[in-house]
């Protein structure tokens, strides 16, 4: 066993000899003969100027600006002392269209709030934050007529709309 031991020793240092083959210590040699590193100069330093701040008069960009509302108040000022609906408490985007109900003639949107409460709507209801009236209720979608503020305090309506959510 230690004669198989020995052997085998020798064996593997035979195998570190320096038998390195010509071409590739020729190609080492070869490899960087004509490279000549070059480096950049650096950049030249500037000296420091001053700069001076002459902005005082002009409007501080940290604070509010409210413009001048133009009137008063538009002509599609919605009812603040109308009572509020359920839906009225979400936001619109918050909403999901999960389905549509026939009942005596009658075409209701199911709606589902993000707290997985089901309510249905139809033409006439209010949903959404933005004072949203269901304006048509369809297939695939409810349209909706919200009425809204704009930057000079004006109300005005936008549409919007919920589509069916496949599940």
């Amino acid at each position: 066993m230690k004669k198989i031991a020995l052997l085998l020793a020798l064996l593997s240092l035979a195998g570190c000899g320096n038998d390195v083959p010509n071409d590739l210590t020729q190609f080492v040699q070869d490899s960087g003969k004509n490279l000549r590193g070059k480096v950049e100069p650096l950049p030249e330093i500037q000296p420091y100027q001053a700069f001076v701040y002459n902005a005082f008069d002009l409007p501080d960009p940290f604070k509010e600006r409210k413009l001048k509302p133009s009137g008063g108040g538009g002509a599609y000022q919605p009812d603040l002392n109308r009572a509020k609906e359920p839906l009225e408490g979400f936001a619109l985007d918050s909403l999901k269209m999960v389905g549509l109900l026939k009942q005596k003639g009658e075409i209701f949107a199911v709606i589902k709030t993000p707290d997985n409460t089901i309510y249905r709507v139809r033409p006439g209801n209010y949903v959404g934050q933005n004072f949203g009236k269901v304006i048509a209720v369809n297939d695939t979608e409810v349209k909706i007529k919200e009425t809204v503020q704009d930057t000079t305090g004006d109300w005005v309506e936008r549409d919007s709309t919920l589509t069916l959510q496949e599940q």
